[in-house]
């Protein structure tokens, strides 16, 4: 491959990872942090853990050396976003996990595409890296909220599929070279 098909197939990757994101993105809306916690919920001076569960907060103070909520009012205050912020993070969790499950079926598409169906090799290596750059993203929206056993599997499936693929693609390539078929 020479230096412009490279560049051409590098440009590819990084547009269809464009094309995906915004793609999803126009049809499938991030939680914004405002529409659940807003701007100011309450200025008025809250005193104690009472006030602060009114206006949905919970009573925070340091104990040695680390943030921890606590119903005592001894040295503390409010946090008066902690029920929004919790709504919100669990809306949070919902959405990456659903850009996930968008994500990670359309990059193993589109990897499948770029090695099976392009005989062009820029075409079907920047359609392929970006199908990668799309399971990375969908991945790695949702890695944080996932426990280790189902990064473990996951890991593993993707390794099995595109190890199969290799094969797959590499034992079909081999026969085609054997016949004379370029």
């Amino acid at each position: 491959m020479n230096l412009k098909n490279f560049v051409m197939g590098i440009a590819i990757l990084v547009l269809t990872i464009f094309v995906a994101i915004y793609g999803i993105g126009t049809f499938y809306s991030e939680p914004n942090y405002d529409d659940f916690c807003g701007q100011f919920k309450t200025q008025e001076v809250i005193e104690s853990s009472e006030q602060c569960a009114g206006v949905g907060g919970s009573w925070v103070a340091y104990e040695n050396g680390e943030l921890k909520p606590v119903e005592i009012n001894s040295n503390g205050w409010c946090d008066r976003d902690f029920e929004c912020r919790q709504e919100y993070e669990t809306a949070r969790e919902t959405y990456s996990r659903n850009l996930f499950l968008m994500a990670l079926p359309l990059g193993i598409i589109l990897i499948a595409i770029g090695i099976f169906v392009f005989g062009l090799e820029t075409v079907g290596a920047g359609l392929g890296g970006g199908g990668v750059g799309i399971v990375l993203w969908g991945v790695g929206s949702y890695w944080q909220y996932g426990s280790d056993l189902m990064k473990f599997l996951l890991s593993l499936i993707g390794l099995v599929i595109v190890i199969g693929f290799a094969y797959w693609f590499n034992k079909k390539d081999k026969k085609k070279k054997r016949f004379g078929v370029f």
